[in-house]
């Protein structure tokens, strides 16, 4: 199932399902992207705060179930991540999404929700940046517009030229439906009914602020549930400050990551540019993509949006 393709003037209907925001930063974020050609819809909860959450698990929802029917909103986007999308999947009619879709985007802790809209609703969903991301940044912006505004034909995910993909695969060349995001997303909902289906998937992993010991520990977490034996291959993206300032009771990221993920001999690409550093390239979950490990680059055999 595709949502239709955003254009300019249509209306962006911002929420919060995870953690609150700044004000501000909210009302700074929605004159830029008015600047770039769209209409603005805020959520009624978009400003509430209680603790880490943006207001009310059934506010949070409540705002995400009526911009999937307000006829007047053409895409979701989220406005930041943190934590509390879990809280409201139970709450979430993905029947109603299914009879009502559109384009719905965020990434971090919006990694519950990009999921299950996708695999309970058949709708392809967008790892992007979000309301309060950096989109002055031209790769960022570059890759969002692209994905969200001319997907409608197959393309091509392509990091910026002086930061290249690294690969490791005995294939040449593996195709699959992309799934996954942020890692710590990932292993919360495992033995849950909204935990993520890596069969025959091309798994996306990417993370913030976690230490070496808690990258491999989640890893691990992956590999005891059958998680990463499931999968046909694996998309590392950006592991954003979780290197550590000296290294004489740690094994380093590249250690993890050689031991815990290249150990599998699973074809592998990392260094994508997605992530919580920038450039944050646009991914589409639930797409059919082709990896062309020779070429190190990344092609969606179909359109994302219609």
């Amino acid at each position: 199932m595709l949502a239709k393709r955003l254009r300019k003037g249509d209306t962006i209907g911002l929420v919060s399902p995870a953690g609150p925001e700044n004000a501000d930063k909210i009302k700074k974020s929605i004159g830029y992207i008015k600047s770039l050609g769209f209409n603005i819809k805020e959520g009624k909860h978009i400003y509430d705060k209680i603790g880490y959450l943006a207001g009310k698990d059934t506010d949070r929802a409540k705002d995400l179930m009526d911009m999937f029917e307000d006829k007047e909103v053409d895409m979701i986007l989220c406005v930041r991540g943190g934590y509390g999308s879990m809280r409201i999947l139970p709450l979430i009619d993905f029947e109603t999404i299914k009879q009502n879709p559109k384009i719905f985007a965020g990434f971090s802790d919006i990694t519950t929700l990009l999921n299950n809209i996708w695999s309970k609703c058949g709708l392809i969903t967008f790892h992007s940046p979000m309301c309060n991301s950096n989109l002055s940044d031209k790769d960022t912006l570059d890759s969002f517009l692209k994905t969200l505004m001319f997907g409608n034909e197959p393309y091509t995910i392509n990091n910026p030229s002086n930061m290249p993909i690294k690969c490791f695969s005995p294939e040449p060349i593996i195709s699959g439906q992309l799934v996954g995001g942020n890692l710590s997303l990932l292993c919360s909902t495992i033995g849950s009914k909204f935990e993520v289906n890596t069969k025959d998937k091309l798994l996306f992993i990417e993370d913030v602020g976690e230490d070496p010991y808690k990258i491999d520990r989640m890893l691990t977490q992956l590999i005891l549930c059958g998680k990463l034996d499931k999968c046909k291959g694996i998309v590392l993206g950006q592991f954003t400050n979780c290197e550590l300032p000296h290294y004489e009771r740690s094994l380093t990221l590249d250690q993890v990551i050689e031991d815990r993920i290249l150990s599998l001999k699973k074809p592998t690409l990392t260094n994508i540019q997605s992530g919580h550093s920038y450039p944050k390239l646009t991914l589409p979950i639930g797409a059919k993509i082709k990896i062309n490990f020779v070429e190190q680059k990344i092609e969606v055999l179909q359109p994302v949006v219609s």
